[in-house]
């Protein structure tokens, strides 16, 4: 079971590092890395497990967070009543809107351990290319929070923070065609 231990943390190389391709279909050691992860993300979310084992909560996780440069991310959450859960192997976004959306609170990211205060403007809506733990191809759209948090694990894939996002001399400039997300 990981931990918030295994957790590497702002600074650490693997997450400035682009992450391999995965070879397809995933091996046996890519499928156990993705049930771990997400066993992880679920166990954040779970107010029991999470005080027992002091996570913090979580809605998604790139292996690059533990320290595997890998193109793997899961996903896990429930945002206006319909179910996020998705292990990916090799995401990628093949299109986005121009519109752009940001997160009114900020983001945060189980790697970043203070808040960075700002907005994360991003794509409003994005199609993602993935494979799944069978190595079957999916396209996935999501717009919204959704939309928000798979570009934050993708970044994640390329070796990017949420705070590069952030405009330094502006943290809260909005451009004019970005929506608010609660």
């Amino acid at each position: 079971m990981l931990l918030m231990k295994d957790i590497v943390r702002d600074g650490h190389p693997a997450l400035r590092k682009k992450s391999e391709e995965v070879k397809l279909p995933p091996s046996e050691e890519d499928i156990k890395t993705l049930n771990k992860m997400m066993e992880f993300i679920k166990n954040s979310q779970n107010d029991e497990i999470a005080e027992k084992y002091k996570l913090r909560s979580g809605v998604g996780l790139a292996a690059p967070q533990i320290g595997v440069n890998k193109q793997l991310i899961v996903i896990h959450f429930t945002y206006k009543e319909k179910l996020y859960s998705y292990q990916l192997v090799n995401p990628k976004v093949i299109s986005h809107s121009v519109e752009k959306a940001y997160l009114n609170g900020g983001e945060g990211c189980l790697s970043v351990d203070e808040a960075i205060e700002g907005y994360v403007v991003r794509h409003a809506r994005v199609t993602v290319r993935a494979f799944d733990k069978e190595g079957k191809q999916l396209k996935l759209r999501f717009k919204g929070y959704p939309a928000i948090v798979i570009q934050h694990e993708i970044d994640h894939l390329n070796g990017i923070m949420f705070y590069d996002y952030i405009n330094k001399r502006n943290p809260f400039y909005i451009p004019d065609n970005a929506v608010e997300i609660d």
